[in-house]
């Protein structure tokens, strides 16, 4: 698993949404998107940190971003995680994990002192062009799922 870091193309993608609409990263041509990849909807962790970036989406719009989480969920399932947990966030389903792949967000990680593999929580920001291309400008990776939007707040100066 190649791990993208600043300066990298950010890799396309077309998802289905909670709604099944398909969201592709070029529809955010001229914009900077969050996009951040979580393990399983409707989990504490998940909860946490979507919640917290619905709590701050409006900030974080003023700012100029947009945010996207993706998850191996299926639509349903974000869409009941959407409704259960007020969320106003941007949810994808990447059911085959081809997108965490290819943004590295997929592997092997530690749980519990045991190796698995699994989703890797981790947070991208890219700048997609008038073009509909990204590139990368913030890359974390594991990241906690308490306390995290704050940070990338701080982070990001917003």
């Amino acid at each position: 698993m190649a791990k993208l870091k600043v300066g990298d193309a950010a890799p396309s993608f077309s998802l289905p949404d909670a709604d099944g609409t398909l969201v592709s990263l070029s529809d955010y041509a001229g914009r900077r998107v969050i996009v951040y990849f979580f393990p399983a909807a409707m989990t504490p962790g998940c909860t946490t940190q979507a919640v917290d970036f619905t709590a701050n989406a409006a900030d974080i719009d003023s700012a100029g971003f947009d945010i996207v989480g993706i998850s191996p969920d299926t639509p349903a399932k974000l869409a009941a995680f959407r409704e259960r947990e007020t969320l106003d966030v941007t949810l994808l389903a990447d059911e085959n994990r081809a997108v965490m792949n290819a943004y590295g967000a997929y592997g092997t990680k530690m749980l519990y002192g045991k190796e698995i593999e699994g989703v890797i929580r981790s947070t991208f920001v890219v700048d997609v062009d008038a073009e509909g291309n990204g590139s990368i400008s913030v890359a974390q990776y594991n990241v906690k799922a308490t306390g995290h939007v704050n940070k990338l707040r701080r982070d990001l100066g917003i």
